[in-house]
């Protein structure tokens, strides 16, 4: 056969695809990234940034948003701080949907979605590093210091939350119980000076540093406590039940128990949890 006949007709099939590839190709990659992690949690977070900025406005309320923060193993991000006469609200945004259970003092926590289970980590335990990492660089106490837990999107709460972890629309009540002063102006000016100068650009070198920070610490922790000569590593796999702090190794220097290894909080003496070592 005439190999014109297969050229005309490859070139006929060319006019039908190449238009219609215009279009597809677009619509998939946009389903890849609307469908993706990343994604949601940007829609999230723009939603709550919303709702903060229609509820609390200057110069009462001062909102820094997407703070990226050097830490001793790299980088933290917080999702939203909000500075106010009545402390720093450090507030963790999840948008998920499906049933979500967990508790004050679990780990992991579970999303639910049909017959589909999946774990993620204590978004408390998430942010409590964040607040820690916040004290250390303003210099604050606990009582100035207020971590919320934000959930937008579809979902149920299947068991009773800490009062802290809430639904979108729950922030304006939870941010406004708290009315006593605890920080004058020029505290908060000092606080905000500091926020500016201590907190990382968002730059994609940045970010893309923090991200691969993130991977490394998750690699780390699943590969578990490890022994080097012969003596244990710090247990960070399962962090304090407590406060949902650092578990450091520590040998005990006086009294009965003198000379016995034991895991203690990195939060000591705020909180005094204990686990014997094995």
């Amino acid at each position: 056969m005439d190999q014109s006949i297969y050229l005309g007709a490859f070139t006929k099939a060319l006019e039908i695809l190449v238009p219609f590839l215009y279009w597809f190709v677009p619509v998939v990659v946009f389903t890849i990234v609307f469908r993706s992690p990343w994604f949601k949690g940007v829609v999230g977070e723009w939603f709550v940034n919303r709702l903060l900025l229609r509820y609390f406005r200057e110069p009462e309320y001062v909102l820094f948003k997407d703070v990226l923060l050097p830490t001793d193993d790299g980088t933290t991000q917080l999702d939203h701080i909000l500075l106010s006469p009545y402390g720093l609200f450090v507030i963790e945004t999840k948008n998920m949907k499906g049933w979500i259970f967990g508790s004050e003092k679990q780990a992991k926590w579970t999303q639910q979605i049909y017959n589909h289970k999946s774990s993620f980590q204590n978004p408390l335990r998430q942010n409590y590093k964040h607040t820690q990492v916040l004290q250390a660089l303003l210099g604050l106490d606990n009582e100035c210091v207020h971590s919320l837990v934000v959930f937008v999107g579809d979902s149920t709460f299947k068991t009773k939350m800490p009062i802290n972890v809430i639904r979108a629309f729950g922030m304006k009540t939870f941010i406004k119980s708290f009315n006593s002063r605890v920080l004058s102006e020029q505290e908060l000016q000092g606080i905000k000076q500091q926020l500016l100068k201590g907190k990382l650009d968002n730059t994609f070198k940045n970010k893309r540093a923090h991200v691969r920070n993130v991977k490394r610490i998750v690699k780390d922790k699943d590969k578990g406590p490890t022994i080097k000569n012969n003596s244990l590593k710090p247990l960070n796999d399962d962090g304090c039940p407590k406060c949902g702090g650092e578990l450091k190794l520590r040998v005990a220097t006086k009294g009965s128990h003198k000379g016995t290894k034991f895991y203690g909080c990195s939060s000591f003496p705020k909180c005094r949890y204990i686990k014997k070592a094995a």
